[in-house]
């Protein structure tokens, strides 16, 4: 049966991104297959965004891509919010990917409100602001994403979907490593030079820089982690920043690579850029962290590692992992349908338990 769907996105990026923005790429390959399988979906987003479903901006343009950018949600919630709220009602299912921004909106509809959670959970002081919210019902990327809030009210996982179209498979290693992602401390760019210097490889970095946002305080560490860990190794024979690459680049970026390094240091949440890896045949070296091994089934996909020495020697190894598999499990795990199939049976399961009868109300009428 086709559902009346809102899907509301963040504002910081543009739905798809033209580049870096895992949320919003996720958000569009899940709007996108709701309305080919006929559903009535709403998406609220930034107006510089693209989709086949209907569009309600919620900012005129993405906050990152504003003049000065910005990365500061809160000047624009109010209006943020007052464009939801307008509409809240016309919808049987309520989509949040706002993270706790968008609790405040969750006993607005006569609907269901579902969150889907994509950040990490452990950061100091997030604990109270879910417990203030203990009964919405959640959405985890991962079984690893839950583990700082076990007690939450979990309602499925739903593993990310990519558009598998948009990744074309190659069974030909090529001579390179690659690294696609951000650069901070926990995504480990500097492992990863250390890593393909060790082994004699060449390593391709495709890498946002930091973001110019001087008063907050993460961005300013990135900003002094690039300067004074990772732009001295950027010097390093064989070490290539390419910079930002989206669409076709980043297409072939993958694929052409012989292997995915993936060297966190924190507990990734999902890591999409696994499963992009994968879809091009591309096995994924990588830290076993949070969705880690979740995602790369070690010896099969790639290798899950410890430790800077275990990932040097896996490299020798990269002969032993069939390409075609890599593809076949992106697949099968990571479709924009498998993605969409699970978040169907999550409506469907919200909305027949919002309309059934409440057993203790049942039961004191009968008296």
């Amino acid at each position: 049966m086709p559902l009346r769907i809102a899907q509301l996105a963040p504002p910081f990026e543009s739905v798809p991104p033209l580049g870096y923005g895992g949320t919003e790429r996720v958000v569009s390959t899940l709007t996108e297959e709701l309305v080919r399988r006929g559903h009535e979906v709403t998406l609220f987003a930034s107006g510089d965004s693209h989709t086949a479903a209907r569009l309600v901006p919620i900012v005129a343009e993405s906050l990152w891509h504003h003049d000065p950018p910005t990365n500061d949600f809160a000047p624009h919630q109010a209006a943020i919010f007052g464009t939801i709220l307008d509409q809240l009602d016309a919808f049987d299912v309520v989509h949040s990917h706002l993270d706790y921004h968008g609790f405040a909106l969750a006993h607005a509809p006569d609907c269901p409100f579902i969150t889907t959670l994509h950040g990490r959970l452990d950061a100091p002081g997030l604990l109270p602001v879910y417990q203030a919210f203990a009964q919405l019902p959640l959405v985890s990327i991962s079984h690893a994403q839950r583990r700082p809030l076990a007690g939450a009210n979990w309602v499925a996982t739903v593993y990310h979907g990519i558009d598998l179209d948009a990744f074309r498979f190659s069974p030909r290693p090529g001579a390179y490593l690659a690294f696609l992602g951000r650069i901070s401390p926990e995504k480990g760019l500097d492992v990863a030079i250390r890593v393909a210097r060790r082994a004699g490889w060449p390593l391709k970095i495709a890498a946002r820089p930091p973001l110019p946002f001087g008063h907050d305080p993460e961005v300013q560490r990135d900003r002094d982690y690039y300067e004074h860990t990772v732009q001295p190794l950027l010097a390093e024979p064989g070490i290539e920043l390419i910079g930002e690459v989206g669409g076709a680049q980043k297409t072939a970026f993958l694929r052409d690579a012989a292997a995915l390094l993936f060297p966190i240091r924190w507990p990734e949440p999902f890591g999409l850029v696994m499963v992009e890896a994968l879809a091009s045949g591309t096995p994924v070296l990588a830290f076993r962290e949070g969705s880690v091994p979740e995602v790369v089934e070690h010896g099969v996909t790639g290798y899950v590692c410890h430790f800077e020495d275990e990932m040097v020697k896996a490299i020798d190894h990269l002969g032993a992992l069939d390409r075609a598999t890599c593809r076949r499990t992106a697949e099968q795990r990571f479709s924009p349908a498998a993605m969409a199939d699970a978040y169907e049976r999550v409506y469907h399961r919200l909305l027949y338990a919002s309309r059934r009868p409440d057993p203790l109300a049942h039961a004191l009428s009968a008296d």
